[in-house]
């Protein structure tokens, strides 16, 4: 039987989608790209925000489509069943199967039973179980590939949903992340890791009682690629031994991705995010005096009770930090969070102008930082 899987959502998804492509080709199935021609559709949903969610529900319609066609069987797993299971089983009498996030090692069974006639509509599991698994197909372009460090997220910032459905922070061990990227670049050839978790910077706590990211890269650096790139590093959680450290590594991209959210105190204290606009400021400073870094962040706009001042604090934070990359998201309500449960949300139209407003800043941003790279000549791995 042809099998095809849509992946949605982030980078950490995609992993998964890879490790259960590899489960089913180690089983006998028949990979393809073409949903027209799988017998068997899988989709592995996001279920983080308010727009990830529409898309998944949007992609099942999809794919269900097929079913009037070729596609005999339904598969829905990732994030959006495992948080909305008991929501979603009834409201998709299409779908023949759902799974949470972490039963992805037991697929060709489950596919066997369903088959077969005698398996279970829906599958749900403790969002803190692992199964961390070295064996991947890759969707990646030839020359990279991600590489998951840890599950989960400890800092509980009030406006995530992620510890309700992925669980708590839990570290691979160093010897297993090693051996699989030695995998990734003696089977696919791969010039650039990109290490990934929902808070690398925290890497190593809960498994060795401290941080251990460096000693981590220490032993990545030894292997046969061209580049590391780190995704992502909470802003409270970088050190300046860990940008000396990156400095000194020819290896490790001078790239810092901090997801910031905010820059105004009140807004990042109901945020539950433990830094303060002025320690934002000068990390900035630190990270641009030890080289040519490019900082990429990401900002939240309407969270509840922003007001305009608030907002125009971000605006001037834009302006003057000048960072190289930035996404701005409209807070998403979502169910179960502390803030979703805050007085003075913001009306979606006001949250609508102030992201337009900032992409605003943002675009004329880069095209003045891109100006300086104007008779420079840079390394690059081109596509």
């Amino acid at each position: 039987m042809k099998i095809g899987v849509v992946s949605l959502g982030c980078d950490k998804n995609r992993i998964d989608s890879e490790n259960m492509l590899a489960y089913l080709q180690d089983d006998g199935y028949e990979l393809t790209g073409d949903p027209a021609l799988a017998d068997i559709i899988i989709v592995n949903t996001c279920g983080f925000i308010d727009s990830a969610k529409q898309e998944a529900i949007d992609t099942i319609l999809e794919m269900s489509e097929y079913k009037k066609q070729n596609c005999k069987y339904l598969i829905v797993t990732g994030c959006l069943t495992q948080r909305y299971m008991s929501e979603i089983k009834d409201g998709f009498p299409e779908v023949d199967m759902f799974l949470g996030t972490a039963n992805y090692h037991n697929l060709p069974q489950l596919i066997k039973d369903l088959v077969a006639g005698r398996s279970d509509r829906s599958y749900t599991n403790d969002k803190d179980v692992r199964h961390f698994s070295p064996r991947r197909v890759l969707t990646t372009p030839y020359h990279y590939a991600y590489l998951k460090i840890a599950e989960g997220c400890d800092n509980k910032c009030t406006y995530c949903a992620i510890p309700n459905i992925r669980g708590k922070y839990t570290s691979r061990k160093i010897e297993d992340i090693v051996g699989e990227a030695q995998a990734l670049v003696r089977d696919h050839g791969i010039t650039e890791l990109i290490i990934v978790a929902q808070d690398v910077s925290r890497y190593g706590v809960d498994l060795y009682g401290e941080v251990k990211l460096i000693n981590l890269l220490e032993e990545l650096s030894k292997l046969d690629i061209e580049w590391i790139r780190l995704l992502y590093l909470y802003p409270e959680n970088i050190t300046e031994s860990l940008i000396d450290y990156i400095v000194s590594n020819p290896k490790i991209c001078n790239y810092i991705d901090m997801p910031c959210q905010h820059i105004s105190d009140g807004i990042l204290k109901l945020m539950n995010r433990r830094i303060k606009s002025e320690q934002i400021y000068r990390l900035v400073d630190m990270i641009r005096s030890k080289g040519d870094f490019t900082i990429r962040s990401t900002f939240i706009v309407g969270f509840p009770r922003e007001s305009e001042e608030d907002f125009a604090e971000l605006e001037k934070f834009i302006k003057t930090a000048r960072l190289d990359r930035c996404g701005f998201f409209t807070y998403s309500q979502e169910d179960g969070t502390p803030a979703s449960r805050l007085s003075g949300q913001i009306d979606e139209s006001v949250k609508l102008q102030r992201q337009e407003k900032l992409y605003a800043l943002q675009e004329n941003v880069m095209i003045e930082n891109m100006k300086a790279n104007l008779g420079k000549e840079l390394d690059v791995i081109y596509e």
